[in-house]
């Protein structure tokens, strides 16, 4: 059984409730004072903690999405990584895996439910392998719109992540289904996935010397695997890209750092700069060019202003990124013809509720900036 499978959280549950039970139950039979009775004390105790510990957690995973498996939780997960196609085809840089409608409106008809499509993108010059996520609207699949192309925007999520919490979670493609519904955004194609393509290493989005070159699967490889397949639209900044937390700051660098794929990009909850830490491994191997580039505030400051848009997101009470945001808006303002934009909410912490009030607007916002030329 799975990490997130519902009978592993029902076991838990069901234990930790049994061993409650019986610890009130045997609790006056082990009441005495012998070794065998504190011994079963200890043991209960621990035994009902653990339990109830271990529902809670798998409890907040699903909720929140943070380890999609056993090998996930345990840093051990290898079958996603870095991998080198040596045949002559390679069976093609993207390959459609699984479908599935993606509301429950409409039957199955994907002309009027759209679709959500699996998907496993290798990259052509990266040669980095990953799952994704690629939602169609319903137009796309309608005889009038046969020969129209679409908007696209890359989504991301934070770090470990799983790419299925972008659509169940975070529910982008009901989100995106209802809005282009209501007339507030055009209709959209997106493709979700996590930005862990080599994992359990957060590579964080940069170029890796000697390791993944993430930075160019996102911002050459995954664009071109998907319009290659999907009627995507043409041009300069014709994409976007949004994200939360390590998601969040991998779309504000790629849409600085790559303005004409990327015409927008928002970070939801986003840092801005990259870290150095046991999962991040080492970088930029003393390469002090490559570490200033992968920081927003030194790309921002020294780089020429790239013509794109961003939008940043934090919460007065509740957000460790709060008073950063403020001044990274500061920053930006002065930085022509880069625009920002904000949203600010009065509270909401790090996690899938905060983000949930936040992407309506994101997609509405991202729809009126994608493939702009002024």
């Amino acid at each position: 059984m799975g990490l997130t499978s519902d009978k592993v959280l029902a076991l838990a549950v069901v234990s930790g409730v049994l061993l409650f039970v019986g610890t009130v139950w045997w609790w006056p039979r082990l009441g005495r004072r012998s070794v065998r009775a504190v011994l079963g004390r200890v043991g209960l105790l621990l035994a009902t903690q653990v339990a109830v510990f271990a529902a809670v957690g798998l409890a907040a995973n699903q909720a929140f999405g943070f380890y999609g498996s056993w090998a996930d939780l345990f840093g051990r997960e290898d079958g996603q990584g870095v991998v080198v196609d040596h045949s002559a085809g390679g069976g093609g840089p993207l390959s459609v895996v699984g479908e599935r409608r993606a509301t429950p409106a409409g039957g199955g008809r994907p002309e009027v439910a759209g679709r959500v499509q699996e998907i496993r993108v290798v990259g052509r010059t990266t040669r980095i392998a990953s799952p994704a996520y690629v939602y169609l609207p319903p137009e796309y699949f309608q005889a009038r719109h046969r020969a129209r192309t679409f908007p696209a925007a890359v989504v991301l999520t934070g770090y470990p992540g799983t790419a299925s919490a972008l659509v169940d979670k975070l529910r982008y493609p009901r989100t995106a289904f209802d809005l282009a519904e209501a007339g507030r955004m055009r209709p959209m194609i997106l493709v979700m996935l996590r930005p862990t393509v080599a994992p359990p290493r957060d590579t964080e989005c940069v170029d890796v010397p000697g390791g993944p070159q993430t930075e160019s699967f996102f911002a050459k490889d995954l664009p071109e695997a998907v319009s290659a397949h999907y009627r995507v639209d043409k041009g300069r900044g014709s994409w976007g890209v949004v994200g939360n937390s390590t998601g969040g700051y991998c779309a504000l660098k790629l849409a600085v750092h790559h303005p004409e794929v990327f015409g927008a990009g928002a970070g939801l909850s986003a840092y801005y700069d990259a870290p150095s830490d046991p999962t991040t491994g080492d970088l930029f191997q003393g390469d002090k060019g490559l570490r200033n580039r992968a920081s927003l505030w030194w790309s921002v400051k020294n780089l020429p202003a790239p013509r794109t848009s961003l939008l940043v997101s934090s919460s007065r009470s509740g957000e460790t990124n709060y008073r950063d945001t403020l001044k990274f808006i500061d920053l930006v303002k002065e930085r022509k013809p880069t625009r920002i934009s904000s949203i600010i909410l009065e509270s909401g912490g790090h996690n899938f509720n905060t983000w949930r009030r936040e992407i309506p607007a994101t997609l509405q916002w991202l729809s009126g900036r994608i493939g702009e030329r002024s």
